[in-house]
């Protein structure tokens, strides 16, 4: 959960956020080494007056400023492709569930049981109970099993919308007559917000996402409690 005056992401709560977040802490540096040196380079061009005629001919600074930049590219590319095949990973999940867009709720299918099937609705203000969070909390929670892999099939009934959560690296785009899909496992419990990235009409800000995540015998219980 993000908080007043946060700087940074918010807490990785699945292994391809904690990738994620390596990725830009390796990218953020090499940009901070990039603009350091330019800044010298262009301090010392402004300071200096000594002019040197030939730099503007020299066959070997003119390889270097060709390689280095390749170089680095190819240092942000590597670790970039590596996230994105990881991102596209499935291997058997445990659990899928079908999420559809609507102006503006969602509907969740959990379609390895029979009849489980539900729309979760944004509550409003004057509904909210003590300590819960304003335009975040919605009457049903989707509930997970920690530490398992999960696919989500995600889609649209009318217009596009986007389900994503910031604290799991999650955003997949919701478009009517396509299924999109994307995985994960959440690696601790706890309860994750999210809401649709996607402007989708006039309460495109009123249709949050609410990922509760339970160890697996909590999780059945609650199916169970829902199919009877």
């Amino acid at each position: 959960m993000a908080h007043p005056l946060q700087l940074g992401f918010q807490d990785a709560m699945s292994p391809i956020m904690e990738e994620l977040l390596h990725f830009h802490d390796h990218t953020l540096m090499i940009v901070f080494l990039i603009s350091t040196l330019v800044l010298y380079i262009i301090t010392s061009m402004m300071m200096t007056k000594l002019t040197y005629t030939n730099t503007m001919s020299a066959q070997e600074m003119e390889m270097i400023w060709t390689i280095l930049p390749a170089i680095v590219l190819i240092t942000i590319a590597l670790p970039s492709l590596r996230v994105l095949y990881l991102m596209d990973e499935i291997n058997n999940p445990h659990l899928t569930i079908k999420a559809m867009g609507h102006q503006w709720y969602w509907t969740y299918e959990y379609t390895d049981y029979e009849n489980l099937e539900f729309d979760s609705y944004m509550i409003h203000t004057q509904d909210l109970p003590n300590g819960y969070f304003r335009l975040l909390e919605v009457d049903h929670r989707m509930v997970m099993p920690m530490e398992s892999p999960i696919r989500i099939l995600i889609s649209a009934e009318d217009v596009l919308h986007s389900w994503a959560i910031p604290s799991l690296g999650v955003k997949t785009d919701a478009v009517p007559g396509r299924l999109n899909q994307t995985t994960f496992i959440i690696t601790r419990p706890g309860v994750f917000y999210g809401q649709c990235s996607e402007i989708c009409g006039t309460n495109h800000s009123f249709m949050p996402i609410v990922v509760e995540s339970v160890p697996l015998q909590y999780f059945e219980n609650w199916s169970s409690l829902m199919l009877s």
